[in-house]
């Protein structure tokens, strides 16, 4: 089995954990995404990954229920936390080796993300979990995942979601929504699709990350992205 990326940076929902359930984590989810990321890692691929905190809370929605935004961020960042244990906790039980960085300093919870740290560990075949986002208010954890991937040279950023792949508009509620394939950072910003926030799409392409949006949900798709291509769509410049 051929890899087609050495480094990647796997950016995960936290929406997407919660499964088939209302708010939390659902163990089948987590037990899935883990298999599916240890064994591309034992393919020899290098792999960080984000993931949001949306499933326990989110800073920007708490901020529009009486919440102040910085603390409310403050509060999205920790949710992360709480996934990136959870994921580090299931590939750990599978035989994986995982590690949790956060952007905020909160040892012995997780070590404090540096560049050369990062690399060390993706050198040494541990998978990484980056947790906090950026460590700052204002920020998602789609620019967390952009500016994540830019600082450990990722190949690529992937983006797992509930759709497989970029559409004219949202598939789940335009029927005649159309895939596309392929698209420019310049086209998403001229279509006004939201693929990312301004922000995240913006470091993406001014350092010619690039990012494929892909369908995690779906067993097997991961592998497909990473040693065959043809699904989900490619952003690029």
């Amino acid at each position: 089995m051929t890899k087609k990326y050495n480094r990647i940076l796997l950016k995960l929902s936290g929406e997407s954990l919660m499964g088939k359930a209302q708010y939390g984590i659902d163990p089948e989810r987590l037990a899935e995404y883990a298999q599916q990321i240890k064994e591309m890692a034992d393919l020899g691929i290098q792999i960080a990954i984000v993931i949001g905190g949306g499933n326990i809370f989110r800073g920007l929605s708490g901020a529009t229920k009486g919440f102040e935004r910085v603390k409310g961020d403050q509060m999205g960042m920790l949710a992360t936390v709480i996934n990136s244990l959870a994921l580090c906790s299931a590939l750990e039980s599978i035989g994986a080796k995982a590690r949790v960085l956060t952007g905020v300093r909160m040892e012995p919870i997780g070590e404090y993300f540096s560049k050369t740290r990062a690399l060390e560990c993706l050198n040494n075949g541990e998978i990484v979990i980056f947790s906090c986002g950026t460590g700052c208010p204002y920020f998602t954890t789609d620019t967390g995942s952009s500016l994540r991937g830019i600082e450990i040279e990722a190949d690529v950023m992937l983006k797992g979601t509930r759709v497989d792949g970029i559409y004219t508009a949202d598939p789940e509620k335009d029927p005649t929504a159309v895939k596309f394939d392929d698209i420019t950072y310049d086209e998403i910003y001229v279509k006004g699709l939201k693929v990312m926030d301004l922000t995240a799409t913006t470091m993406c392409k001014e350092n010619n990350l690039p990012i494929i949006v892909f369908n995690m949900d779906k067993p097997g798709n991961l592998k497909k992205v990473l040693t065959e291509g043809g699904i989900g769509t490619l952003v690029h410049n």
